[in-house]
């Protein structure tokens, strides 16, 4: 198989635009149509800046202008942050807005839809959405992936694009002063962070740096990999992932995971994990670079590699740099995240929609050359120019303070509509070292594949609901216990799996497992 250097593959994806099918013109009516929209996200919860519905979008403003379909903001739940709280209230109301959007909306869409709540979108794309079904035709597998249980899909969902997200990365100028090469297993690993714990990498005589830290608290789970355990099948934290033989089972379930979180454990007991990893939060990527107190972490490359020029002038020979996963105890090297192909997010049309053509015309328009690049970067001459054949970003948005994602969102780019992501958005602001990094992952084929979820019938749903949540808790809560020290990962084994059954997780398993062979089958 030819493989694609990262630029020339964001190209070649690129180019799947089906220029072929174009519109010449965009308008879809010729007087103005307002559709209802609930969009609740995380970034936002509404649909306007901010969440506020009387500060439109200038995408909205110039999607208006292109199209003549006009959204206005009908989100129920805007004093709440939880997006699935949010759909509860708006189900339960039942007066549902033409749209609705937002995050995680797979799971309610599909367990509604076949009941009538939301429209079917398989024939109405077929014969009124041309670019849609390009890229449907030209992805099979991601159709299948957001079908619901009878066999249609019901929304069109927020499709990433590019391989690569998250990386290792370490101090580069901490091991130089210490005469310490890059780890490259994870005993060496264990060495480096026992130096950068005990001899002083920052200078500053004090025993107060932080050897592995992460933003996120899960991100500590992505160590299990070194045993060869599995934090997650997918780019959603904690999820069920394929074993070899094809099965869907929970990482946390796992033989293999009673050896990674003794582990861990012994780590954090050692000081070489962030004594706050729980507790810490997101800004402790900010704090502890910008103290000098940082050695390690595993966490966006675009982002991360950011802080070398951020921190140049202020933390003398800052160089946090990416490095390949140290290999596991069998030898085995995996980076877990990568960038999944199809997201749970996106939007619908609702039953009561009066004007479904039109709707799934206006989600086709989003997946024109026009559309794509609107809801990637923003509206052209305010953001972006092109150049030689590629939007381009304006020297302002790149040098700005604000993060570009930060300005996008504020724009209406990039917020969780039906859209089909342009990796060249991101490309733009990810410094030399990030690509580099990328180049070097690409170049050790160290992806794995990934579990891209199901849909339940009644009868499965039900089960879920009725198992899942609660053991799902119970493993966070033994999870978290163990590594902070309160009991034995070891010792407490054998009763964490008899409780496991009882609260049925097998029950689970198999439901999981017969939807997932409806849906993929021998795929």
């Amino acid at each position: 198989m030819l493989k694609l250097t990262p630029a020339l593959a964001i190209l070649a994806t690129t180019a799947l635009t089906a220029p072929a099918l174009a519109h010449d013109n965009l308008r879809i009516v010729d007087d103005p149509l307002e559709l209802t929209i609930h969009l609740h996200w995380p970034r936002a919860q509404g649909y306007g800046v901010g969440g506020s519905p009387s500060d439109i979008y200038p995408v909205e403003t110039a999607a208006r202008e292109m199209t003549g379909i006009h959204l206005t903001d009908a989100t129920a739940g805007r004093n709440s942050t939880d997006a699935a709280e949010a759909m509860n209230l708006l189900i339960a109301q039942g007066d549902l807005p033409d749209i609705v959007g937002g995050n995680q909306i797979k799971q309610p869409v599909n367990q509604y839809g076949p009941e009538g709540a939301f429209v079917p979108l398989n024939e109405l794309v077929a014969e009124h959405a041309p670019h849609i079904q390009a890229f449907w035709d030209a992805h099979p597998e991601l159709q299948a992936a957001i079908s619901a249980a009878d066999g249609n899909y019901y929304y069109i969902p927020y499709l990433p694009d590019g391989e690569f997200g998250r990386a290792w990365y370490i101090r580069q100028d901490w091991l130089d002063k210490l005469g310490l090469e890059q780890p490259q297993n994870v005993d060496e690993l264990y060495e480096v962070l026992t130096a950068f714990r005990n001899d002083d990498p920052n200078g500053n005589g004090r025993k107060d740096e932080i050897p592995y830290f992460a933003r996120d608290w899960e991100e500590v789970n992505r160590l299990l990999t070194l045993w060869d355990a599995r934090s997650s099948g997918s780019d959603t934290y904690h999820d069920f992932y394929v074993n070899d033989e094809g099965k869907l089972v929970h990482p946390y379930a796992q033989d293999a995971y009673r050896d990674g979180i003794a582990n861990i454990a012994k780590w954090y007991a050692e000081g070489l994990i962030d004594p706050e990893i729980f507790t810490r939060g997101s800004s402790s990527r900010d704090f502890l670079l910008s103290e000098n107190l940082g050695g390690m972490t595993h966490d966006w490359f675009a982002s991360t590699s950011g802080y070398n020029l951020a921190l140049k002038d202020t933390v003398e020979g800052f160089n946090f740099v990416p490095f390949l996963p140290p290999a596991s105890v069998s030898g085995k090297r995996i980076e877990e995240h990568r960038r999944i192909p199809i997201k749970p997010d996106g939007w619908a049309i609702s039953y009561m929609n009066e004007h479904p053509v039109e709707t799934i015309r206006y989600f086709d328009f989003w997946f024109t050359p026009e559309g794509r690049n609107l809801s990637n970067f923003g509206v052209e001459g305010k953001t972006w120019d092109m150049v030689d054949g590629e939007p381009t970003f304006k020297p302002e948005v790149l040098n700005s303070a604000t993060p570009v994602n930060s300005q996008m969102y504020l724009e209406g780019a990039q917020i969780y509509r039906g859209y089909w992501m342009d990796y060249r958005y991101e490309w733009q602001w990810t410094s030399e070292e990030a690509r580099a990094g990328i180049e070097l992952y690409e170049a050790n084929d160290l992806l794995i594949d990934q579990f891209l979820g199901v849909s339940f019938n009644p009868e499965e749903q039900a089960v879920y609901d009725k198992y899942w949540p609660s053991i799902r808790t119970y493993m966070l809560e033994r999870q978290q216990a163990w590594i902070l020290g309160t009991g034995d990962v070891v010792a407490d084994w054998d009763d964490y799996i008899q409780t496991l059954e009882k609260m049925g997780y097998q029950d689970v398993i198999e439901v999981m497992n017969s939807a997932y062979q409806r849906q993929y089958g021998d795929a």
